[in-house]
């Protein structure tokens, strides 16, 4: 799951990189619409964030149920050194999910802080506006 996060974190990597190329300078303010890249880079932004919560918060409610499952089980079969690693494995595994809700809403602050200084130039009805 780590991983597959990490991936779909490079998504905002590229949407700032493509503001950055995308947006126009001061120069070139009349030959690029710049109103219609930014709707664009908002909606794909905005999709990632989505999408990578709802990863994100699906896992944690299976791990749970995983874990009161064992839990539950624990308590019937207290002597089960196999359940109980199996138990520890699954709560350990919930805090990292738990912990990465944490990493996403920073990496989420930080893709929409990078987005607005590129656009903090643009004319004011052209900036992205953050939720």
């Amino acid at each position: 799951m780590q991983e597959l996060l990490r991936v779909m974190r490079t998504i905002d990597d590229r949407i700032v990189h493509e503001l950055n190329t995308t947006i126009p300078t001061a120069s070139f303010v009349g030959k690029i619409d710049a109103s219609q890249t930014c709707k664009a880079l908002y909606q794909s932004l905005m999709e990632a964030h989505t999408s990578r919560e709802r990863i994100i918060k699906n896992c944690i409610a299976q791990t749970s149920s995983v874990v009161k499952t064992l839990r539950e089980e624990r308590e019937k079969a207290q002597d089960d050194v196999a359940l109980l690693k199996q138990l520890r494995k699954e709560q350990t595994k919930l805090k990292l999910m738990q912990s990465e809700l944490n990493v996403e809403e920073v990496v989420n602050d930080r893709s929409w802080k990078n987005s607005n200084n590129k656009i903090s130039h643009q004319p004011i009805d052209q900036k992205l506006q953050h939720p």
